[in-house]
């Protein structure tokens, strides 16, 4: 679901991974036509750096 997320609504994104800051920048970038595609993948790449960190936030609990 937040993969279908980033690609559409990127800035939202950052938003539920707790980066609100990235998110206001995303915004700005996805507001020209242009910056759409740098903040989809900008916003992918996020989200697999957050399942990454909360991988080994789990691993390192145990």
């Amino acid at each position: 679901m937040r993969l279908i997320l980033a690609i559409f609504l990127p800035w939202l994104q950052f938003f539920t991974i707790g980066r609100p800051i990235a998110g206001i920048i995303c915004l700005i970038l996805q507001l020209t036509i242009i910056g759409w595609l740098p903040a989809a993948i900008w916003s992918v790449y996020a989200l697999s750096e957050y399942k990454t960190d909360q991988k080994i936030s789990k691993a390192l609990q145990k």
